[in-house]
């Protein structure tokens, strides 16, 4: 669709004089509100983000005025298209999220409509209660999204429906009034009269209804007519009676807009049990699901062999995974079936688990069960499944399983049958499906893998076609869970058949005269394969351009049968993979969780949609296809647009690790700031923070001047000066210089140097980089790190410069050597380059003799890790990133393989534990509290946090020194706070510094702690 319909310029002052919250018109915001997690794409004609119920009324009024649609929308997550529309958006994710009441008694919760499920369960586990429909975006689906979905969940079988957990919805119709839908017989006003007008039509139609309504209960598609006569396997309400919010369950946004829902609660299982059967066999899987349920388990969940696969190359899933194979070390199964119990006793549990497996056995599969009864193993389990559809997606290429008949259901004892039909179509058309889902009601998932940008649409549609026979033949449903917006609209009519089809447009009508709400939703919808809907459409074109990184690994294309992908650079992007490393993003809206993990920090702060990986990736993708009003179409990438977008990012690259399609904005910053950069030039401050490598030796070796420039933290009028010069806060204190470094030791410095073969001789040498961070600001790191090293029996090698080890290219007259990290952060590509390239050039030969290379400071270390890999360094960058190591991870592997000597006493007082972004998103945190473990007494405890906020210069920039407090005080301020005898142990120099800011608590590096409970 175009991106030039928008609001006018009077209606949008119309809208700004009577709304508080915000009005976005501008193409990137509205770009941002154009996809959900389909394949579709429609440009909004605006966005607000009301703060109240008067915002979204006010907004009604004008748009009611001005016959303007609009689309209500929570977490942007659907994989239909029932989130775009060339509508006015309100975004409910803001503001209009809070629980209005919970009553324990009655198990009876009020939320409104923007209301995360993950954080309702969060208040109500105090309760001992939670709300059961457990979607897998759990951590970004909103109650209201859920509801006009009418999602379902993995323990439907145990639980229902949305729509058998709704009591009542409090909405507001077309003309502005509210009507509270709820008992039939009990209600009142429009809401009754609304009741009667479709009871006369399902009392009319009572025929059709029995004959075209599918009998299963995953039934999602149109309006919910059969509520006068149920036709599910299990009913709307357990007495029999009708609730008329069970209209509006399903309806996809297009009859009312939500102002609150009334929700049935659940007491939480006691206890749980897993049991996950590996088959070799999909068919033999499908087949035994059917036997499976009649244990009476809560959930029975498939993973296929293509999940297994990728989840066992994702780093984040890998170990998890493999503990649910009978094997973990052979050869993937074909599927694994995840099957429940749970309970108020767990030894009854237990005997469900014996009798799971002796069925299993009398089915010809003995030995086929891994018991799961520890509930951290199986949480962790079920992470995975839960990012099923994510992992999938992380396929490479432009081949992507496409959803839009994932959600057929079917009888269970045809489940086999209708999986081997819809293969053998998948195959007819030269693709294959990934399965995964929800076994226990008969529907599974499956996406078959087809190129959109090319011959996709084509074959989606003939694919339909064939899959639509196949559900008739066994009597399910088309449409089980995701409901029907784009993609499955037209098949209503398939479904239900005319007469039916007619009476949902009278509802429509009835409900929503002017057709206000979400149109060409559930009525009069377009066709599935109407190419002007898609995000790739026919004329989607990148624009050419050279990224200053090598993103040529994403540059493929891949096999949709096999998966296989090409070699790299091979797929054909004219922006050599940084296009196609954009578009990985799926729009699921992972990056919008506030649980564990570290992404996406800004987001956790603002709730802005431009400060999530999917919004920076969206306005990246649309700047690069030239879909944004850019300065420069021949440099999107430094486009103001981009600049918003990338402002707030901290590089944290927990994207990297937690995005389960790996979008990497941590590079992808990179290059806008040397797009940027490179259009409005380098500041000051620029020059200050990426040139402190080369000037920071001769600061320290200038008598008096470190101390001179120390007094900064102490003079207020001259941070103020510093401030207004330079745009470093006169908030933040800097850090602070030393006199005393190792640099400025000969005589240490003469001990630590080694050639390779020396180091080498015994498997006891180590190279241990001394950063510019810990050598000059906070020499004790470095010098702790050599206590510990040289107790533990090794002899520790540090790099330095010497004449024969200085490339032509290099004109430093330092002694150290510099990762590059500060030129990266101020976006100077080529300078880290050539000070990168030194490093690994130096370090080679001690990499290529296996020499551990160990480091203290996480940004610098994992640069070698990482960024090293895709600057044309060549093999020798890969072989130097194999050794390159932190030093906890280091000495924790040690220990794991007996070779750690270290004496340690016991400690006095608590342990608290900060990871640094880089260490989470290189899994370096387990490694650090397992080495803590070694102290005795220490019990070191993680604290569960996202970013520190500092993020190397980002905490020091005054125009983020707001942000970057918000984001220390989430969780890592007010956890140390509840501590206020414990050791604070941080490895991020950053990290340490936000931590003395805002507790006026030293944290110590692990070094530090170490050497100081040495013996």
């Amino acid at each position: 669709m175009s991106t030039n319909s928008t609001l006018a310029p009077e209606i949008v002052t119309q809208l700004r004089k009577n709304v508080r919250g915000q009005v976005l018109t501008d193409t990137p915001s509205r770009g941002r509100y154009a996809t959900d997690a389909s394949i579709y794409q429609q440009f909004p004609l605006g966005v607000v983000i009301p703060e109240s119920a008067s915002d979204i009324e006010a907004a009604l009024a004008i748009a009611r005025e001005h016959q303007i649609p609009i689309l209500p929308r929570g977490g942007g997550t659907s994989q239909c298209g029932q989130t775009t529309g060339v509508a006015l958006v309100l975004d409910n994710t803001h503001f209009f999220r809070k629980s209005l009441q919970i009553d324990p008694d009655k198990a009876v919760a009020e939320v409104e409509p923007g209301m995360v499920l993950d954080h309702l369960n969060a208040e109500l586990k105090k309760h001992g209660l939670w709300f059961p429909v457990d979607v897998s975006t759990s951590a970004q689906a909103t109650i209201g999204g859920m509801a006009g979905n009418n999602s379902c969940g993995s323990r439907s079988i145990a639980y229902g429906n949305m729509v058998h957990n709704v009591l009542g919805i409090d909405a507001w119709l077309a003309d502005g009034s509210i009507a509270q839908f709820g008992n039939f017989a009990s209600s009142t006003g429009k809401a009754k009269q609304l009741g009667q007008f479709v009871q006369g039509l399902a009392n009319q139609l009572q025929p059709e209804i029995e004959a075209h309504f599918p009998k299963v209960m995953r039934r999602v598609a149109g309006y919910n007519l059969d509520v006068f006569h149920p036709q599910s396997e299990l009913p709307y309400t357990p007495d029999g009676s009708v609730n008329l919010s069970h209209l509006l369950v399903g309806s996809e946004g297009s009859l009312a807009y939500f102002k609150s829902l009334k929700l049935k609660l659940a007491p939480l299982p006691q206890h749980k049990v897993l049991g996950v059967v590996n088959f070799a066999s999909f068919y033999k899987a499908m087949d035994s699901a059917q036997h499976i349920v009649k244990l009476g388990p809560t959930a029975v969940e498939l993973v296929d062999r293509t999940m297994i696969d990728l989840a066992r190359t994702n780093p984040s899933f890998k170990k998890t995974i493999e503990t649910a194979l009978i094997d973990s070390q052979g050869t993937t199964p074909e599927a694994i079936l995840l099957v429940e119990f749970s309970g108020e006793a767990q030894a009854s549990l237990l005997e469900k688990l014996k009798s799971l497996q002796t069925l299993m056995g009398d089915l010809g599969l003995p030995g086929s069960v891994v018991a799961m009864p520890d509930a951290s193993m199986q949480k962790n389990l079920w992470e995975v499944r839960k990012a099923g559809l994510n992992i999938m997606m992380s396929l490479k290429g432009d081949g992507k399983p496409v959803s839009f008949i994932e959600d057929c259901a079917v009888p269970l004892d045809s489940l086999a049958e209708y999986t081997q039909a819809l293969t053998d179509v998948f195959a007819k058309y030269g693709s294959r499906g990934t399965w995964y889902a929800h076994a226990s009601v008969g529907t599974l998932h499956v996406r078959p893998i087809l190129d959109m940008r090319r011959d996709g649409a084509q074959k989606m549609r003939a694919v339909a076609e064939e899959a639509s026979e196949l559900v008739r033949k066994y009597k399910g449903a088309y449409s089980g869970e995701h409901g029907d917006g784009l993609c499955r609209g037209e098949w209503i009519s398939w479904q239900f058949g005319p007469k039916i089809t007619e009476a949902l447009a009278q509802i429509k009508h009835a409900f929503d005269p002017s057709n206000l709400f979400n149109p060409g939703k559930i009525i009069n919808p377009p066709k599935m394969n109407d190419a002007s809907y898609f995000r790739f459409p026919p004329d989607y074109k990148v624009i050419p351009l050279k990224p200053s990184l090598d993103w040529s690994a994403w540059n493929v294309q891949n096999n949709p049968v096999t998966e296989e992908i090409t070699a790299a650079g091979s797929g054909g992007d004219p922006a050599l993979g940084l296009a196609k490393a954009v578009e990985m993003c799926n729009n699921n809206g992972h990056c919008r969780k506030f649980d564990a993990g570290v992404m996406c920090p800004s987001y956790r702060v603002t709730r802005d949609e431009k400060d999530l990986t999917r919004g920076r990736a969206n306005t990246l993708r649309l700047a690069l296809s030239n879909q944004l009003d850019s300065e420069d179409e021949h440099s999107p990438l430094g486009s103001d647009a981009i600049k918003e977008v990338m402002d707030l990012c901290v590089s944290c690259k927990a994207c990297r690790r937690e995005c389960p399609t790996g979008v990497d904005m941590a590079k992808m910053k990179i290059e806008f700031l040397h797009a940027y950069k490179k259009r409005v030039g380098h500041t000051m401050r620029d020059w200050l923070v990426a040139a402190l490598p080369k000037y920071a030796p001769i600061i320290s070796n200038i008598p008096g001047l470190p101390t001179l420039l120390n007094l900064r933290n102490h003079l207020p009028p001259v941070a103020k000066l510093q401030e207004w010069l330079m745009g470093i806060s006169a908030q933040r204190s800097l850090p602070i210089w030393k006199k005393e470094t190792l640099w400025n030791d000969k005589a240490i410095l003469q001990k630590l140097q080694y050639s390779p073969a020396e180091l080498n001789q015994d498997g006891k040498g180590v190279v241990l980089l001394a950063d510019t961070f810990n050598a000059y600001f906070e020499n004790e790191n470095l010098q702790a790190a050599i206590q510990v090293l040289t107790a533990a029996g090794y002899r520790v090698h540090i790099p330095q410069k010497t004449t024969q080890a200085k490339t032509s290219s290099s004109s430093h007259c330092s002694k150290e050597f510099c990762c590059g990290r500060t030129y990266l952060a101020a976006g100077m590509v080529d300078q880290a380059k050539e000070t990168l390239g030194e490093l690994v050039h130096y370090l080679a030969p001690y990499a290529q003799a296996g020499i551990p290379i160990i480091g203290l400071e996480p940004s610098c270390l994992f640069t070698l890790k990482d960024e090293a890999l895709v600057m044309g360094l060549g093999d020798r960058a890969v072989t130097v990133s194999k050794q390159a190591q932190l030093l906890e991870e280091f000495l924790a592997a040690q220990a794991k393989d007996n070779k750690l000597t270290l004496n340690l006493k016991a400690a006095t007082r608590p342990v608290l534990f900060h990871g640094h972004c880089h260490q989470k998103a290189f899994a370096a945190v387990t490694p650090a509290l397992e080495l803590l473990q070694l102290i005795p007494n220490a019990n070191p405890e993680l604290i569960e946090s996202s970013c520190c906020g500092m993020a190397g210069s980002f905490g020091y920039e005054s125009e983020h020194i707001t942000v970057s407090k918000q984001m220390a005080e989430m969780s890592l301020l007010p956890a140390i706070r509840k501590s206020p005898v414990s050791w604070v142990v941080a490895d991020g120099t950053s990290c340490r510094h936000q931590i003395t800011d805002g507790t006026k608590r030293d944290a110590v590096h692990i070094a530090k702690i170490l050497a100081a409970h040495l013996q």
